[in-house]
């Protein structure tokens, strides 16, 4: 696991600082009471002997480990004959390292220049001397050797030398500093040799968190040196958690080579490294699927519990997190325990020697360090399943999707199934991190009790009661919260679905204009989503005030408690009281997200559970028989099939059918006769009632309605077959599609749009029989395949490829069209149902039943076809030469067009002509300041905003006003003389309390309101965005993209942004709160938080570059898995018949992964930071004690020293949040980012022009002029119609031809204006419909689209949508006879 690009600096630190902490303590243990001199000796000694200690420690080590540091960490590069150029960093390295070597021999020199008697003492300082000097020798040797070795950077275990040599130097020069002021020494020369040693080891210091050598290298030399290097920079990362050692994995150091190339350029998803095996979704889903089957055999049930389920499949992991949840929680309470005792040792300094301080310290630090290693831990554990969990729901959902009966379908509708995986998934797996707040909140509750019961005696009994009365206010708030949950998703479905259903038939809406109307709905039905909304907010707002209000109501019971009961309120009860209620503030505040986060899965979870316990299909309702054994390939015998399965009626009854090989099955009847279901029933779509259904041999389907994947041609021809060169030639040319690959930009790779968007009817239907002749697959069921083709094509089809490519193949068609039945071997009539008639062409027609009536009614339609034709040529022959010129094309420009076609397809191809679909636009850099703005300022000018940090501040100041007046006010000591002035101390502290907790109320409120108000006005904006752009930008955008941003982003702006920022504020002056407490005691802590903060500046600043791109890549790569979704329901028949459920579930996995792999190192990238952050506010932590202690007795008082040390303790937390929500907020705000892109997309033209209004009657003729008119879709792409000039008569039937392809919906959708013309124009009734609104064109025109689309939903919704007319206005229409 050579990596060139580890970084181990930061860990050295850590270890470098707990060896501090054991350095000082030891320094510290002198004999106070000797004379100077023998106390220099001493000194001398100690100081010496501790280092001695410390490099014996780690020179056995560090000498074999230098020595091979080349098979390490950093590995070189190949060996060639270079020039090298020596930067700053190597040759300060090489000057401070013979520097530091001079100062070593110097000091020996010293050493070995002392008389007898002081020899004696200084043998383990000589022999540490000694080995520092071999170190260093050492160290020499290996930097000579660094650019022989070509390294990039500085060994590790060099690295982290230096760090572990400025500890040892900062602690000594610290100490001689100390005594020098103390005991007014004077300087020796060991001391200059440890300031110049000091000097020394800070710049290596800074070299080593650097890293970098600065040796560049000739490339002409080794010109693979630096492309090596960044080809492991491009090429994709293997797994780094799963190669992690334990160091690594508890101080997250296994992302540092993440970090290094984040930070040099933004992230490309090729570059996050891969997951775990464990991690992985087919791993998974797999380890789900058991679980599941475990969860059935262990309670004997077909519908196990899914709660059930995600306890077995998470239960190792999450026991693994509560061990650390534990240790967490226990170590917290240890400060509590403490500050007492760190307070009567201020109190009694002059009886207390300073090592009892000391160990005080240690015990505060050592606490400390624990709490924060486990809870990284817990929460890196909690992501975990997190991931895991999101990616076995994803699955199940995904799978049952592919699997659900019909009548399951009906019952949820494609926004309800959409939203199971987009919101309901993202809701349970949220309540992972809160999962051991459950269980350990009564864990925290119990120690704080013990520790006021320590101090308090009975009073504690009082406070468990008020901590029980405000967890016991919450409970009625869940309950009702849980009631609006389950609103707010059943509104949230009804939106998304009327959302994705307006998506998919936008170009009808368009057409109908009927757009504006629809966006009406939307927000009709957005309207009620935003009610239950605004009323979970309130109620949030409530428990907020409750839970944040709670600490003060808490101390105010106990403080109470102590005063009714006569016990003495002394400084030392008082700040342990006050300790215990801060440690309790964190699980308390966390109060209303867990009800919150409870209340959100637990209808989460109802509601998948519901979907994945729905009926699917039956694979055992058709029989699949070997082909040895049979020599029938379909075999029905009295089958009777329903759609639902507890209808009374069946679809189709009786039904008796024997299918030899390679016979040609033609099945005919009416609408609605049944010849669509007795496909289904073949292929295993229909409920089976009674009968039986065999098949033998493999399926190929093509439904009645094309269903196209997003991709290119060629890939939806192959449908996951190997590529096969003859067959696949053999198949384009059988089904007609040679010309129409030359016609395409990039041939058979030219990306379709999503459903075919970009393809004609014939096209689409062309390219799915395609597929299923390219499967070579021994039964073909065809649902009306040569509808939507000309005749001509259509016979071209029927010849080459049913009786030509498919010749000897079981074949099953149905087909309106009666020259298509003569070649069929058997023909089947349908009628309500059943198998009215079968038999060949010649038999059926003999037998005077009904089949005569099909073939009569069409002939009947070819003699009327043929009488409008002669009736048009003779009064075509009438028309005079003038007005034929000018009305209509001449052959001559007929003969021009075709020859412009022709040339058309010699058009050059490029990469991008052969995509309709570019990649998902995605922001790089920081989150621009206009986006921060924007959100912000949305309602009422961000005039909220200053009220909302007003309140929070007066917040800050009044809890520590009340917090700061009972440490002052109360006495050191306790005696019953002083409970007569508890009552006015109590008084004030209450009020305070009270204050604080009232402007909690306000900044809840107000941040409910800011929010919910800028997430509506963002949503609305959004939607008329969409709704309102060209059907250009629908050709080119999945819709899975559109419905991400309405569901996933903006259920974070409708719950999460403006908590998510507010809390930035909350932070913020929290942190400004605890140092401001500090600074009262001891202005001293400044010099070291300031540099201390610095770094955590430093850090942020390393970490955000790659968080923010691993966001942005996690919130752009769960867009594929909707649309993927999406596109696997509407064609689940499909995947189905060809057996491809596994491929798509495969698929399906991929994505996941793709997705799952940037969230987790992104969630990572956060523990990575919050560790470092941690061990940072650690270090202030353990210094400002020391100081503390340090300081003379008399100059603070100790009762403030402890309410330092109380805010102190939070220090860490504090001061990680406020990164942490800086980072957060700017995760989040993405969401923000990716909606505001919507919103300004660029619009069609206005829907009404008041200047150019068109007259009411308008088109009364209809006359329409074409001038030159040029249409082409994209600026990249040909033109489709080029210079067009007719006129079509109006009040005329105009009839346009054309093969498929050749323009002819374009020519429609241009009249529409759905495609703007690139020159010329369109005149109707002498108006410029280019001068008009849209509305105004689009409401005067009437079209019968080519593609049917349906509205889920009953006949009368669809019929009338709207719901603009009566029940008998309806009736009024001449459709009633039609209906029955």
């Amino acid at each position: 696991s050579t990596n060139p690009y580890q970084e181990e600096d930061e860990d050295a630190m850590k270890r470098g600082k707990s060896g501090l902490g054991t350095f000082s303590q030891r320094k510290w243990k002198m004999n106070r009471g000797e004379d100077f001199e023998g106390e220099d000796k001493q000194r001398i000694g100690n100081k010496r002997a501790c280092k001695a200690f410390l490099v014996l420690r780690m020179g056995l080590h560090v000498d074999s480990k230098i020595l091979q540091f080349q098979s390490g960490w950093s590995s070189p590069v190949e060996e060639h004959p270079v020039g090298i150029k020596f930067g700053p960093s190597y040759k300060l390295s090489i000057a401070c390292s013979i520097l530091l070597l001079a100062t070593h021999i110097a000091t020996l020199l010293t050493l070995q220049n002392r008389s007898g008697a002081q020899w004696e003492s200084t043998v383990w300082v000589l022999s540490s001397e000694i080995m520092q000097v071999i170190i260093s020798a050492i160290t020499m040797l290996q930097l000579y050797k660094i650019p022989h070795k070509k390294y990039i950077k500085f060994p590790w275990i060099l690295r982290t030398c230096w760090v572990c040599s400025f500890l040892l130097s900062f602690g000594s020069t610290t100490i001689d500093a100390h005594f020098m002021i103390e005991n007014h020494d004077h300087l020796k020369l060991d001391n200059f040799a440890d300031g110049l040693g000091f000097l020394a080891t800070t710049c290596l210091l800074g070299i080593s968190i650097r890293g970098k050598t600065d040796i560049t290298f000739d490339m002409e030399a080794v010109p693979l040196l630096n492309i090596k290097a960044e080809k492991h920079l491009e090429r994709k990362m293997t797994c780094l958690y799963g190669n992690a050692t334990l160091f690594q994995l508890v101080t997250f150091s296994w992302l540092n080579p993440l970090f290094a190339v984040g930070i040099k350029k933004p992230l490309h998803k090729d570059e996050v490294p891969d997951l775990d095996s464990r991690d992985s979704a087919r791993f998974i889903s797999y380890s789900f699927d058991e679980s599941l089957k475990h969860v059935k055999n262990r309670d004997q049930t077909a519908r196990p519990s899914i709660y059930r389920t995600i306890c077995v499949f998470i239960k190792k992991k999450a026991a693994i997190n509560a061990f650390y949840a534990i240790i967490s929680s226990g170590a917290s309470y240890v400060g509590p325990y403490l500050i007492k005792d760190f307070v009567n040792f201020l109190n009694g300094k002059k009886t207390r020697s300073l090592e009892s301080g000391y160990l005080i310290v240690l015990g505060f630090l050592g606490a400390k360090m624990v709490e924060t290693a486990a809870q990284r831990q817990c929460i890196f554990g909690a992501n975990q399943l997190r991931l895991r969990l999101r990616a076995a729901l994803t699955s199940q959902i995904y799978k049952k999707g592919l699997l659900l009966s019909s009548q399951s379908r009906q019952s949820h509708t494609s926004g309800e199934i959409i939203n199971h995986m987009s919101v309901d998934v993202q809701r349970v797996v949220d309540f992972m991190p809160y999962m051991n707040t459950i269980w350990q909140l009564p864990i925290q509750i119990s120690l704080a009790i013990l520790v006021l019961h320590t101090n308090l005696g009975l009073v504690s009994l009082v406070t468990l009661a008020a901590i029980l009365t405000v967890m016991a206010c919450n409970i009625p708030i869940m309950r009702v919260q849980k009631r609006y949950q389950s609103k707010i998703m059943e509104a949230k479905d009804d939106r998304m679905k009327a959302t994705s259903e307006i998506l998919r038939n936008m170009k009808i809406l368009k057409l109908q204009a009927r757009d504006s109307q629809y966006l009406r709905k939307l927000d009709s039905l957005r309207k009620t989503e935003y009610n239950g909304i605004w009323k979970s907010l309130q109620l949030s707002a409530i428990s907020t005030f409750i839970c944040w209000g709670s600490p003060a109501f808490i101390s105010v019971v106990t403080f109470g408690a102590c005063v009714l009961m006569g016990i003495p309120l002394t400084a030392g009860r008082v700040l342990s009281a006050l300790a215990a209620s801060r440690m309790l503030q964190g699980p308390i505040f966390n109060l209303p997200d867990l009800l919150s986060i409870i209340a959100q899965a637990k209808v989460s979870a109802d509601r998948i559970a519901s979907y994945l316990q729905e009926g699917e299909i039956k694979s055992n309702d058709v029989e699949f028989v070997p082909k040895d054994q049979t020599e029938f390939e379909v075999d029905i015998n009295d089958g009777t099939f329903s759609w639902d399965a507890e209808s009374r009626s069946p679809t189709l009854e009786r039904i008796q059918l024997q299918v030899k090989r390679g016979m040609k099955i033609a099945i005919c009847g009416p609408v609605g006769s049944g010849k669509s279901s007795l496909l289904s029933c073949i292929l295993g779509e229909m409920t089976k009632l009674s009968g039986t259904i065999k098949i033998s041999g493999t399926k190929a389907y093509v439904p009645q309605s094309p269903w196209i994947l997003s991709g290119n041609v060629r890939d939806n021809i192959l449908f996951g077959n190997p590529y096969d060169s003859a067959k696949y030639k053999a198949t384009v040319k059988a089904c007609a599609l040679i010309k129409d690959f030359e016609l395409f930009p990039a041939g058979d790779l030219t990306e379709i749009g999503e459903r075919g968007i970009n393809m004609s009817g014939g096209q689409k239907q062309r390219i799915q029989i395609a597929r299923a002749v390219y499967a070579d697959a021994d039964i073909y069921i065809l649902d009306d395949p040569f509808s939507a083709v000309d005749a001509h094509t259509g016979t071209q089809l029927f010849k080459e490829s049913l009786m030509g490519i498919l010749k000897d193949k079981t074949i099953l068609y149905v087909t309106h069209q009666v020259e298509f039945l003569t070649a069929a071997n058997l023909i089947l009539v349908m009628q309500n149902g059943r198998i009215t008639q079968a038999g060949t062409f010649e038999e059926l027609l003999k037998h005077n039943v009904g089949f005569e009536v099909l073939v009569g009614a069409h002939n009947q339609a070819l003699k009327f076809v043929l009488s409008i034709e002669s009736s048009s040529r003779a009064s075509q022959n009438e028309i005079p030469d003038d007005e034929s010129n000018k009305d209509f094309t001449s052959s001559e420009e007929l003969i021009h067009t075709e020859q412009d076609s022709k040339q058309n397809v010699c058009v050059e191809i490029t990469e991008n002509e052969s995509r309709l679909v570019p990649d998902e636009e995605r922001e790089t850099g920081s989150i621009r300041k206009e986006v921060y703005w924007s959100y912000m300022t949305i309602v009422k000018g961000g005039a909220l905003v200053p009220v909302i940090l007003m309140a929070q501040s007066t917040f800050q100041v009044l809890q520590i006003a009340s917090n700061y007046w009972m440490a002052w006010a109360c006495p050191l000591q306790g005696g019953t003389e002083l409970i007569a002035g508890m009552n006015f101390i109590f008084l004030i502290y209450t009020l305070l309390a009270v204050g604080s907790s009232l402007c909690v109320l306000v900044r809840a409120m107000l941040v409910a309101i800011a929010g919910i108000m800028t997430s509506q006005k963002l949503f609305t904006s959004m939607m008329c965005s969409i709704l309102h752009a060209p059907m250009a930008f629908f050709d080119s955008t999945p819709t899975g993209r559109i419905l991400n941003r309405a569901s996933t982003d903006q259920s974070v702006l409708d719950l999460e942004i403006a908590k998510t920022l507010g809390r930035c504020a909350i932070s913020i002056l929290q942190m400004l709160g605890i140092i401001a407490v500090m600074s009262q005691v001891a202005w001293e802590v400044f010099v070291i938080f300031v540099p201390v903060t610095a770094i955590c500046i430093c850090y942020q600043r390393y970490y955000i570059p790659t968080a923010r791109e691993l966001s942005r890549l996690a919130g752009i790569q769960l867009a594929p898995i909707l649309h993927h979704f999406t596109e696997s329901l509407s064609g689940a028949a499909t995947i189905r018949a060809y057996d491809q459920n596994q491929r798509f579930i495969d698929e399906n996995l991929s994505l996941i992964d793709s997705h799952s792999r940037s969230w987790f190192h992104n969630e990572s990238a956060r523990q990575w930071l919050s560790f470092r952050l941690d061990q940072m506010s650690n270090f202030v932590f353990a210094f400002s004690l020391v100081l503390i202690i340090t300081l003379p007795e008399g100059i603070i008082n100790p009762s403030i020293a402890g309410l330092a040390v109380i805010y102190a303790m939070n220090l860490n937390e504090v001061q990680g949040f406020v990164i942490w929500d800086i980072c957060d907020a700017e995760n989040k705000m993405i969401s923000v980012e990716r909606i505001l892109q919507y919103s300004n997309i660029p619009s069609e033209g206005a829907l009404v022009i008041e200047d150019y209004r068109p007259p009411n009657k308008w088109p009364e003729i209809g006359k329409i002029c074409f001038t030159n008119l040029e249409i082409r879709y994209a600026e990249h792409l040909p033109s489709v119609l080029k210079n067009i000039t007719c006129t079509f008569p109006g009040r005329k039937k105009i009839g346009v031809v054309g093969r498929t392809g050749s323009g002819k919906s374009t020519l429609i959708q241009a009249i529409f204006r759905i495609v703007e013309p690139r020159e010329g124009s369109i005149i109707i009734d002498d108006v410029d419909i280019t001068k008009i609104g849209l509305h105004d064109l689009r409401s005067r025109l009437s079209i019968i689209p080519q593609d049917p689309m349906m509205f889920e939903g009953t006949v009368r919704e669809n019929i009338d949508p709207l719901e603009q007319y009566s029940d008998d206005e309806m009736w009024k229409v001449d459709i009633k006879n039609r209906i029955n």
